[in-house]
């Protein structure tokens, strides 16, 4: 599993790199908030480990611009030990919260703790329901059913939905679609677009009227987003 480790204390970043490594971590590691965003979207780590003391961007702030487009798991390394220092981190979106001086051996216990957590999450989302069931997407079987039936999507269908259903509600502008399928060879600017066509197919597959859709939604001069309601079975995930 891949770690991104974001500290400008080049000790603390050997030291780290050293323990993490050695339980079969993937690390790779930024010393500033603006290299941090960067690494954030190209590597895609599993988890960040953030100091909130860097040079450039605050980590308070590398921590939500991260949450506005992921729910990588992030554990916070600060000097601050207030009580609302603290609190303030768990608000923003961060996982656990470690003050200095730590020991390297919590870390990595508290890693191990966090990506559990996520595994097991991961385990119960295998199948998710929307709108009671009238559409079912399995994760793990890639099967999408609409009503009880079996529908059959295009791999880039298939994409377009599960991202924006893992996410309801989430705005994602055709540039964002189109980064989520550049592995299906659509990478290309002038074929932003094109994203309108996929979109209306699948519309045509999922929709009982694709003119007013209950799950992918048109947000004007924005993109799409996902409107369907997850089910209570999920809901509580």
């Amino acid at each position: 599993m891949k770690i991104l480790l974001v500290d400008d204390e080049r000790r603390i970043v050997e030291v780290l790199e050293a323990y993490l490594e050695r339980e079969g971590y993937e690390i790779h590691s930024a010393d500033n908030g603006i290299d941090a965003l960067k690494k954030a979207k190209t590597i895609e780590p599993d988890l960040m480990i953030l100091d909130l003391m860097l040079p450039d961007i605050s980590g308070e702030e590398v921590c939500r611009l991260v949450r506005k487009e992921s729910d990588v798991p992030i554990l916070m390394l600060t000097a601050k030990s207030a009580e609302d220092d603290r609190i303030n981190g768990i608000v923003m979106g961060a996982d656990d919260y470690l003050t200095k001086p730590f020991s390297p051996r919590e870390v990595v216990v508290r890693v191990q703790a966090i990506l559990r957590r996520v595994k097991k999450a991961d385990k119960v989302e295998e199948r998710l329901e929307f709108n009671g069931k009238k559409l079912s997407i399995d994760l793990v079987k890639k099967e999408v059913t609409v009503n009880g039936e079996d529908v059959t999507l295009t791999p880039i269908e298939y994409k377009l939905l599960t991202n924006m259903a893992i996410n309801p509600g989430r705005v994602y502008s055709r540039m964002d679609l189109l980064e989520k399928i550049q592995d299906e060879g659509m990478y290309y600017e002038g074929y932003e677009r094109s994203v309108d066509t996929h979109i209306k197919n699948l519309r045509k597959k999922i929709e009982l009227d694709s003119r007013q859709p209950d799950f992918i939604v048109t947000v004007f001069g924005m993109g799409y987003k996902f409107g369907g309601v997850l089910d209570a079975a999920n809901a509580t995930v």
